[in-house]
């Protein structure tokens, strides 16, 4: 009776889970859109995107210019810091899974850093792929992150044969200083390009429109939708390979298919926003202390979590030293280094 009590409201703990934080996210959209040099009541804010919506005209009442500021400016800016984060959140929850440590994310095996070059590269050479126009910069960071996480197992694997987890965030830690140093490189070649390429190295999603939404949304979604269709998998690899494949899981192929869908997310999120990091370290951490390992929530409550934290991140950006603003990467850098130290310390006492 005891047991089956606690089995209930572990279960009630994980399902209240997704109204708060889904509350919180809209909370979040809501502030991102209405605080700025220009405040937009709420109310306005609703009534605008309703008339956006519905193709009806604005009411006389309402200035016209707020529906410039919430549709043109404020509004794609925020689904974008939200698709961007839950998007990293995701991908950090299914490599800390399928490494079992909660020091994996895609910033720190490297991934960000491949994708970086991708994008870097693609703005040096001022590359158009044929028959993909727009859709060139996320093709060539997401080809570029998974090309190098490939790297970084493959040199994990010839440097240690059990591939422990501290060989392969090492290699990745090491692979992302040399490819910085490419960037760097890239950065003092180049002419007019230097500013852009240090805003994109900086992360940011301010002067972003529209266009940049519907670049990330589909490699979001295609990502996304390929991580949560391997939940159970997740599940039985987060107690070791051997075990998951005694289980009937095809180790190497889904590995394979967590990795391709991580580097969607984190290619993609590169090629619209820089590099963001620890997004992908700090909430799979936080939402698996608070709700649990299993990645049948893990996965869908780090996304709705991705989301909040990031739109909130770029409003404390916009917000801290207005008018100017600061990239949105120092902010997560400031939250998520600590943080990254914490785990660090509290792997080592658990270890002694």
């Amino acid at each position: 009776m005891e047991k089956q009590f606690i089995r209930m409201f572990l279960q009630n703990k994980k399902l209240s889970a997704y109204p708060i934080l889904l509350l919180l996210l809209i909370v979040a959209v809501l502030m991102g859109i209405s605080i700025g040099t220009v405040k937009v009541p709420v109310k306005t804010i609703l009534t605008v995107i309703f008339a956006a919506v519905t193709q009806t005209p604005l009411p006389e009442s309402i200035n016209p210019m707020y529906e410039s500021i919430v549709i043109d400016i404020r509004m794609p800016r925020v689904l974008l810091s939200g698709i961007v984060g839950a998007s990293l959140a995701v991908a950090g929850a299914a490599f800390q899974g399928l490494l079992r440590n909660p020091l994996a994310d895609p910033y720190t095996l490297g991934v960000s850093s491949g994708a970086s070059v991708g994008a870097v590269l693609t703005i040096f050479f001022n590359l158009s792929l044929p028959f993909l126009g727009l859709y060139t910069l996320p093709v060539v960071s997401i080809l570029a992150s998974f090309i190098t996480i490939i790297i970084v197992l493959f040199f994990a694997r010839r440097v240690d044969r059990t591939m422990r987890v501290e060989t392969i965030i090492l290699t990745g830690v090491i692979f992302s200083s040399f490819l910085g140093a490419l960037i760097s490189l890239m950065i003092a070649l180049t002419g007019e390009e230097l500013r852009q390429i240090i805003g994109w190295l900086l992360g940011s999603v301010s002067m972003r429109g529209w266009d940049y939404v519907w670049i990330i949304l589909p490699f979001s979604v295609i990502g996304s939708i390929i991580l949560l269709m391997h939940t159970t998998e997740l599940n039985a690899m987060s107690f070791g390979e051997e075990q998951a494949k005694h289980l009937g899981v095809h180790v190497e192929r889904k590995k394979m298919n967590i990795l391709i869908a991580g580097s969607i997310l984190t290619g993609a999120s590169v090629a619209v926003s820089g590099t963001i990091g620890f997004v992908g370290l700090v909430i799979p951490h936080f939402v698996r202390i608070v709700w649990g390992p299993d990645h049948k929530h893990l996965l869908p409550l780090s996304i709705l979590a991705g989301a909040g934290f990031l739109i909130s991140a770029d409003l404390v950006s916009r917000v801290i030293i207005a008018p100017s603003e600061l990239p949105i990467g120092v902010i997560t850098a400031l939250v998520g280094a600590p943080i990254f130290a914490l785990i660090l310390m509290r792997q080592r006492l658990e270890r002694r």
